[in-house]
């Protein structure tokens, strides 16, 4: 059972690393937006609920995030473990996944932190904003966005790494190459594949 959290800058390449390590551990790679577009396309009461919101442009509250999340840990794939990524994003939802866990008797193995130079990830988000023909992703946006990541999650990292749960990990560099850097980080815990 391995039970992970993937936290990282917009991109320092977290969906993909998610990904592969899903597959590596054999556990479901968990996204807060993956959930809410499967609840929102199954119109389940969560998804209604959810979808209420995001019609509005409005952020969905923590209490149903909270609550759809906690559904979600508790489907039977998720059983012998997972990786969470984009939850948590506030100290009250870092409180609930401690609350949740509690009550699964489990709690988080490690939380991998990647980290990426600020230019270096403007660059890149200004290639995939280019590719993807997103107009709107300007340096100024992604700068932006950068800045209240920074605000919103050092605080989260210092929760877990009080905790001595935090693996470092440089996000640049080819993807297998980090993908064995986290490997090898998880494996200095002691977390192995099988």
């Amino acid at each position: 059972m391995t039970r992970l959290l993937l936290i990282g800058a917009p991109g320092a390449g977290k969906g993909t690393q998610a990904e592969r390590l899903a597959e590596t551990f054999s556990i479901p790679a968990i996204s807060t937006g993956d959930i809410f577009r499967h609840n929102v396309k199954n119109e389940t009461e969560l998804g209604k609920q959810a979808k209420a919101f995001m019609d509005r442009g409005e952020y969905v509250p923590d209490s149903l995030t909270n609550a759809l999340v906690r559904d979600r840990l508790s489907q039977a794939d998720a059983a012998n473990g997972f990786l969470l990524d984009g939850y948590p994003r506030t100290a009250d939802q870092v409180a609930e996944l401690d609350d949740i866990l509690g009550s699964m008797d489990t709690g988080l193995d490690a939380v991998v932190l990647l980290t990426a130079d600020t230019d270096e990830v403007v660059r890149r988000l200004l290639n995939r904003a280019l590719e993807q023909g997103r107009a709107d992703d300007t340096e100024e946006v992604i700068r932006r966005r950068l800045e209240v990541y920074e605000e919103q999650t050092a605080p989260l990292i210092s929760v877990y790494a009080d905790r001595g749960l935090v693996v470092m990990i440089d996000g640049l560099g080819e993807v297998t190459e980090v993908t064995g850097r986290i490997l090898e980080g998880l494996a200095a815990r002691g977390i192995e594949t099988l």
